[in-house]
């Protein structure tokens, strides 16, 4: 359990609300892969504002949420869209953020029962 991910964070903002946590992890396991499909178009076709606008958006969720290796790399993400860079040099950290997320959400799923 929680090798993906880390709930610290969650539990601290909750007081140990256990429904709380809940409603966090589901907004997270719905909201966030359709915010990285987002990210993944907005790269695809050099949106870069779009793009940006989306990374902004899933940072916050992958820090409370432990995903720091991920988190990191949206930072990467956020600075590419700010220097306007080729799609080339920002492909690879968008597939790592892409795969972190996937799996911790697997892992949300089978831990939590959703």
């Amino acid at each position: 359990m929680a090798l993906k991910y880390n709930l610290s964070k969650v539990y601290a903002i909750s007081d140990n609300d256990p429904e709380f946590v809940k409603e966090i992890l589901t907004l997270f396991v719905t909201e966030v892969p359709d915010d990285l499909e987002q990210v993944k178009e907005g790269i695809k076709k050099k949106d870069h504002k779009h793009a940006y606008s989306f990374a902004h958006k899933i940072k916050p969720s992958l820090d409370l949420l432990g995903l720091n290796v991920a988190f990191e790399e949206i930072l990467q993400i956020e600075a590419w869209t700010k220097t306007e860079g080729k799609k080339k040099d920002i492909k690879e950290t968008f597939k790592s953020v892409k795969n972190q997320v996937k799996e911790a959400i697997k892992e949300i799923k089978k831990d939590f029962n959703m």
